[in-house]
């Protein structure tokens, strides 16, 4: 069977959001699945990591095309100048109505112009493209993985290419109920309505949506309800390295506890309730705790709180992947936020992965939890509560021994369920069930 891979960002670009495309490309050969991968020569990117290139068998092709999208320190002083550097407040639209002026105006223009959102750019390489590769290497179905959720339009322009060709949209972060109001680079009323249609005319199109939670699936399961509910499935994310009883490299004898968070820190990772949670810390307990930040931290007034909190908080910027786990094994919990009800941060698997245990500030009733219920993960306490944070927080401090142990049980059988390994045999399941459709 021959698939083709579509996704934006694919490695030598770093962080976290490429691990599901490399997982797929990397493990879908091993169940028979010949992959072709189509991305961006030229996608934005907080860093580059050539480690994460060279996890991609030599058996897999990578075409790379053009992109219109701006190199990433640049598309990020746009927003900057969009948003005028402030961390979001609500769900508004970036140029609200009211604010009169000129400044406001140049705002709703090139914000109105970049829907559904800037890599929109690509498509006119990438559609071309697709299609070369569908008839040039014999493809039997694509998958399309976002966001960027732009991306998600070459569904219906490949469906009326190749009528007959299954095509899977791979959905890593629901789009119209969260990630639109959270985190979009445009959330106004046109904005939205391109968002709906655009996700429409793209789940008509597909053959299976897949979501990586259960919450997200239902969420789409009952925005179409017109669509077949056995249409929308769940296949999660998960992690590389294996868990370990005791972790591969514990920290040594304590002088600070150290909680280790990784990954970008924007809209959906507001630290700010932590911070405060932090800054009313007893002394004795705020001198024994050192926060590391390993990631681009998105929004000036987040880099500003977090700075303030100095030398609790480091500020370590990006970092190779290889280099990223090194730290983490070297802390002695990792740290998750997320105001998220429906999507899972991808670090939260690398945690599970690291055999580290989570300390979380969460949406009390979000997948995340349920997550850290089941697995037995770590802990957790509102993102929304200072007081109950700070309570875990000197719970987590004091937990560690003098010799830098925590005591951490996960269910390892509910751990183990999340290595990409199987999750990638249950793609390859459903890829392959579409041959056996057509035959």
């Amino acid at each position: 069977m021959n698939v083709l891979l579509i996704t934006f960002s694919f490695p030598p670009v770093g962080g976290v959001g490429v691990l599901r495309a490399l997982s797929l490309a990397k493990y879908l050969p091993s169940e028979g699945i010949r992959v072709d991968v189509l991305t961006a020569r030229n996608a934005p990117a907080v860093g580059r990591d050539q480690a994460l290139l060279q996890q991609v068998p030599s058996d897999v092709t990578v075409h790379r095309t053009w992109t219109l999208d701006l190199p990433f320190t640049l598309r990020k002083g746009i927003k900057k100048l969009l948003t005028r550097g402030k961390a979001p407040k609500s769900s508004s639209a970036l140029a609200p109505a009211g604010r009169p002026g000129l400044m406001n105006r140049l705002q709703g223009l090139i914000a109105n112009l970049l829907l559904p959102d800037p890599q929109i750019g690509w498509l006119p390489f990438a559609y071309p493209a697709a299609r070369r590769i569908i008839r040039s290497r014999k493809i039997d179905a694509v998958i399309i993985t976002v966001p960027p959720f732009s991306s998600v339009k070459l569904a219906a322009r490949l469906r009326k290419a190749f009528p007959a060709l299954p095509i899977v949209l791979d959905f890593r972060d629901e789009w119209l109920t969260t990630t639109l109001e959270l985190v979009s680079f445009n959330s106004n009323e046109r904005a939205r309505r391109i968002a709906r249609q655009t996700e429409s005319e793209a789940v008509s199109a597909a053959t299976a949506v897949v979501a990586v939670t259960r919450n997200a699936a239902d969420e789409l399961r009952k925005r179409y309800p017109r669509q077949p509910a056995t249409k929308f499935l769940t296949v999660p994310n998960g992690y590389d390295d294996t868990p370990s009883p005791r972790p591969r490299s514990e920290p040594q004898r304590v002088d600070k506890v150290t909680l280790t968070y990784m990954g970008s820190v924007y809209g959906t990772t507001d630290p700010r309730t932590l911070l405060e949670a932090v800054a009313g810390l007893p002394a004795d307990v705020r001198d024994r705790l050192r926060i590391r930040f390993i990631g681009h931290v998105e929004t000036p007034a987040y880099r500003q709180a977090l700075a303030a909190l100095a030398p609790t908080v480091e500020l370590v910027g990006f970092l190779p992947m290889s280099e990223a786990h090194r730290q983490l094994a070297a802390s002695h919990y990792a740290l998750l936020i997320t105001q998220d009800p429906i999507n899972v941060s991808a670090k939260f698997y690398d945690y599970l992965g690291a055999g580290k245990p989570i300390i979380a500030a969460v949406h009390p009733e979000g997948e995340v939890r349920r997550l850290l219920d089941e697995t037995g993960a770590g802990e957790w306490a509102s993102v929304n509560d200072p007081a109950s944070l700070r309570q875990l927080l000197i719970k987590a401090v004091n937990r560690v021994t003098p010799e830098g142990i925590v005591p951490h049980r996960p269910r390892s059988e509910a751990v183990a369920a999340y290595h990409r390994k199987p999750l990638t045999r249950r793609y390859a399941s459903l890829l392959q069930s579409f041959s056996q459709e057509r035959a």
